[in-house]
């Protein structure tokens, strides 16, 4: 689809992880219990472990002239640790930014990765209105999928499961990064990387992930060196 790869640093700045996202100071994002804070620098501002990987699209808006059209790959960190959460996971997001692009695009783009990924070809996908600071409208992605007898099965069985957020770039945070929203629209979506891995492979507890244990390695038939893709890599 011609997405290329965009890379940033761990550590940001409240403007690039926050501000220019259009996430205000009383915003629950922020608050110590979900942020990992540095100490304070001699401003008395403080940088963070970064809690997602927006700031990357962040800063390729603020550096790049439209029409712009990345994938974003990334450590991200998290006051949490559960079956589904840990304090470190990784995030893929998207960003397209140009003069054409509609929710249309969005949809189609989102609905041909989810099929593809999960190998379903009729993969019934839903977009439900949502709410987040960087994106207006907002949605929130579902799949089809069943839970009969405690398994989960993907496919078009009448139930649904969320797997991640999308919308349109907020207006106001093309403006924070230095676009005309006048003149200039696009989507972003992203997702946890681990979450569609458990979801893909059936694996229900997502520490697994970290643990090194090459017995879980083979039972999920994952070998160190092998690269996933469409045509290769683990398949089950």
């Amino acid at each position: 689809m011609g997405f290329r790869l965009a890379e940033g640093p761990d550590i940001e700045d409240d403007f690039h992880n926050f501000t220019a996202l259009n996430i205000p100071p009383d915003h629950p994002a922020r608050q110590m219990h979900d942020t990992f804070y540095l100490p304070p620098r001699p401003d008395r501002s403080r940088m963070v472990l970064r809690t997602h990987t927006s700031p990357v699209q962040v800063r390729t808006m603020r550096s790049s002239a439209p029409p712009l059209r990345i994938i974003v790959p990334g450590r991200t960190y998290r006051c949490d640790s559960d079956m589904t959460h840990t304090p470190m996971f990784h995030q893929v997001e998207g960003l397209v930014v140009d003069e054409t692009t509609h929710m249309g695009h969005l949809k189609g783009c989102i609905i041909d990765f989810c099929r593809a990924f999960f190998g379903v070809a009729d993969l019934p996908v839903r977009f439900r209105p949502s709410f987040f600071p960087f994106t207006e409208p907002s949605a929130e992605v579902d799949i089809g999928c069943s839970r009969q007898g405690g398994e989960l099965k993907l496919g078009a069985y009448g139930d649904w499961l969320e797997i991640l957020g999308s919308g349109m770039v907020h207006p106001k945070v093309l403006k924070m990064c230095g676009i005309d929203p006048t003149r200039y629209q696009g989507f972003a979506f992203g997702m946890g990387i681990e979450r569609i891995a458990m979801l893909k492979y059936g694996i229900p507890d997502l520490r697994t992930f970290f643990e090194a244990d090459l017995r879980w390695l083979r039972h999920y038939g994952f070998l160190p060196l092998e690269v996933p893709s469409l045509v290769g890599g683990p398949t089950r």
